[in-house]
C-alpha cells in the first residue's frame, strides 16, 4: 500500500493537485509543454487553447497572444507581453505586462518563490518590516531603498503602495482585490481556500515562472526538491514509524496542520504517522481541544507554531504559555518537542533542505550527525541564557 501512495504522489507531482469535484482538477487537461508555450521568453507561440498548465488551483491556459492565469481566488487574468496590445474584454488591473518588472508581496512564500526566479530585486514593496527579516536579500532590498514598507496587511498605505508603481501585487488577502483593481494595479492571490498540498508546494513556482519568463529556474527548484523526496523515501524506508502532531493551542482555539497540508503529506512519506491525518482544510484549521490533548497523549513528537526565541526556549516555556499543553507526551522526557527558528517561514526556495530536515528530525537514526538549521528541538528545562543560537 505505501508503494501506491508513493507512486500516485509521483504521479501528482508531474500535475499539482486539486479537489476532485472542481472541473479543473489534475489530470483533466493536458500539460503545458514547450510545443506551445515557452515561458522562458514572453512571445507565448502556439495555437489558441493549445497550451495548459495545473498546479493545484492554479492554472495557466494559452491565448492568442497572451497567457490566460486563474489564481488561488479563482480570478482570471492575462499575462501579456510588453509592448503588445491588450486582449478584449480585459479590465486594467486583469492586465500583466511580462515580464514583470515590479512586485509589491504580502508573504514570505511569495518572497521566497521570487528568488527561486531570480527575481528577488523585483521587489519594491512589503507588508514586513526589515526587522522582520532574516534573509539578507531583504534586507539589501530595504537597504539600497528599492524595497518599501507599506504596513502590515490589515493597515496597508495604498498612496505608498501605488507610488512604488508595482505591476503586480502578489498577496494571500483577495480582499484587498477590490481597492487595487481602482488603483489599476493587478493581482495574484497566492493563497486558496484548503492548505497547500505538497505537490503544489513544490510546483507552485512553475505557475508563476512565465510571469518573469524564467522555466529553466523554475524547473531546477522542482528537479532539485523532487530528488530530496527521492532520498528521503530510500533512507526512511523500513524504520519504525514515529507518531507526529503539528499545531498550538492559543487563548480561544486550537489550530493544526490538516492531512491535506504539505507538511504532513511529508511525515506520511517519511514513513511516520502524522496523527491530524484525517482532518481536512485550510492550513492552520482549528479543531476541538478534546481532539488536540486526545493525540498529543499518543504522540511522540510535537511540533510548535511558535517560534523559538519568541519566550519559547524549553518544554517549561510552552507550558508556562499555556498550561493544558501539559497534556501533551512529547512535552514530558518521554517525547521531543520541536519550535521552528525565525528564518523557516523565510525558507520556501530551499525546499529540498526544509524537506530534508523534518525528516532528519522524525528519523535521527536515518541522518546521523545531522544538524538543525530550520527548527530547535527543545530541552526539558530551560537553559540558564535562554536564546536563539
Amino acid at each position: 500500500m505505501k508503494y501506491l501512495i508513493l507512486a500516485l504522489f509521483l504521479a501528482l507531482l508531474t500535475v499539482g493537485c486539486s479537489g476532485g469535484d472542481n472541473p479543473s482538477a489534475a489530470g483533466n487537461r493536458p500539460e503545458l509543454t514547450d510545443a506551445n508555450v515557452d515561458p522562458t521568453n514572453t512571445t507565448y507561440g502556439g495555437a489558441a487553447g493549445a497550451g495548459f498548465l495545473n498546479v493545484g488551483e492554479y492554472s495557466l491556459i494559452q491565448k492568442d497572444g497572451y497567457l490566460e492565469a486563474h489564481d488561488g481566488a479563482g480570478r482570471t487574468l492575462a499575462l501579456v507581453p510588453r509592448g503588445s496590445p491588450p486582449p478584449p474584454d480585459f479590465e486594467p488591473s486583469q492586465i500583466i505586462p511580462v515580464p514583470v518588472r515590479r512586485v509589491a508581496a504580502y508573504s514570505a512564500f511569495d518572497v521566497a518563490m521570487l528568488n527561486v526566479l531570480g527575481q528577488a530585486e523585483t521587489i519594491v514593496a512589503l507588508t514586513t518590516p526589515r526587522a522582520g527579516w532574516s534573509v539578507d536579500y531583504v534586507k539589501e532590498g530595504y537597504d539600497s531603498g528599492r524595497v518599501v514598507y507599506i504596513g502590515q496587511p490589515g493597515a496597508i498605505d495604498y498612496e505608498r503602495l501605488k507610488a512604488q508603481k508595482p505591476d503586480l501585487v502578489m498577496t494571500w488577502d483577495p480582499s484587498i482585490a477590490p481597492m487595487l483593481d481602482t488603483l489599476g494595479i493587478p493581482v495574484l492571490v497566492t493563497s486558496t481556500p484548503v492548505a497547500t498540498c505538497l505537490a503544489t508546494q513544490i510546483r507552485f513556482v512553475e505557475f508563476l515562472a512565465p510571469f518573469f519568463g524564467e522555466k529553466e529556474k523554475a524547473h531546477a527548484f522542482y528537479e532539485r526538491t523532487r530528488q530530496a523526496l527521492q532520498a528521503i523515501r530510500a533512507k526512511t524506508k523500513g524504520l519504525p514509524k514515529p507518531k507526529a502532531m503539528w499545531g498550538d493551542i492559543y487563548e480561544k482555539r486550537v489550530l493544526v496542520e490538516p492531512g491535506n497540508a504539505w507538511v504532513a503529506e511529508l511525515i506520511g512519506l517519511a514513513q511516520s504517522d502524522y496523527l491530524f491525518d484525517d482532518v481536512y482544510g485550510t492550513s492552520c484549521v482549528e479543531i476541538s481541544m478534546e481532539r488536540f490533548l486526545h493525540s498529543g497523549s499518543d504522540a511522540d513528537l510535537y511540533f510548535t507554531y511558535r517560534s523559538v526565541g519568541d519566550n519559547v526556549y524549553s518544554k517549561e516555556s510552552l507550558l508556562r504559555i499555556n498550561p493544558l499543553l501539559g497534556g501533551l507526551k512529547p512535552l514530558t522526557s518521554e517525547g521531543r518537542a520541536l519550535a521552528p527558528r525565525p528564518i523557516y517561514s523565510q525558507s520556501a526556495d530551499r525546499l529540498d533542505e526544509l524537506l530534508t530536515e523534518i525528516a532528519a528530525i522524525l528519523h535521527p537514526e536515518a541522518y546521523p550527525g545531522y544538524e538543525l538549521k530550520y527548527f530547535v528541538e527543545l530541552p526539558l528545562r530551560d537553559p540558564d541564557q535562554p536564546k536563539e543560537n
